[in-house]
């Protein structure tokens, strides 16, 4: 078993090995927030598009509509009815309007919704946290040299069974 750059793993790395992991990391770090910016902010444009291709339906329904249908309508109600022809007239360009309206309220929850999306937003968030934890991150301290440390042993010359199951528990 190997670490990511190649040395055994419980090997000494220097320092230069272990910038060189630490500044790769942090550029795929970098890579993978700016492909989350990418997709959340090629949703937003998806929805953005849909409310205005919902918009565009509504104004070409009532713009192509009105002729046929008015006249279909209005003969229709008519027909039904036997009420002046104006207002049948005028009862089939309201029944329009009312599809239109509908349309025009799908167009604007669509556009809501991408109104309210968030993601570069939650993107510079977390783009943020990172930078926040990696200032306040501090290297551990440098262990001392061997022959500069009191020696770790009982006073019968054995090592305390704490160390030992320390030292057995982290390899």
């Amino acid at each position: 078993m190997s670490a990511p750059d190649g040395s055994p793993v419980g090997a000494e790395r220097s320092i230069g090995q272990l910038f060189a992991s630490a500044t790769s990391d942090m550029s795929a770090l970098v890579h993978d927030e700016i492909a989350l910016a990418k997709a959340q902010l090629k949703q937003d444009v998806k929805r953005g598009a849909m409310s205005g291709g919902a918009f565009s339906v509504a104004a070409v329904v009532l713009l192509f509509s009105l002729p046929m249908l008015n006249f279909a309508l209005a003969y229709g109600i008519r027909t039904w009815s036997g009420w002046n022809l104006a207002l049948c007239f005028l009862l089939s360009f309201a029944a329009n309007v009312l599809v239109a309206v509908a349309l025009a309220m799908i167009g604007l929850f669509f556009a809501k919704k991408a109104k309210k999306g968030k993601g570069p937003q939650k993107v510079a968030a977390s783009v943020k946290e990172t930078a926040g934890v990696l200032q306040n991150a501090k290297p551990h301290p440098r262990p001392e040299p061997a022959q500069d440390r009191p020696a770790l042993t009982a006073a019968d010359g054995r090592v305390p069974e704490a160390i030992e199951a320390g030292a057995r528990g982290s390899s």
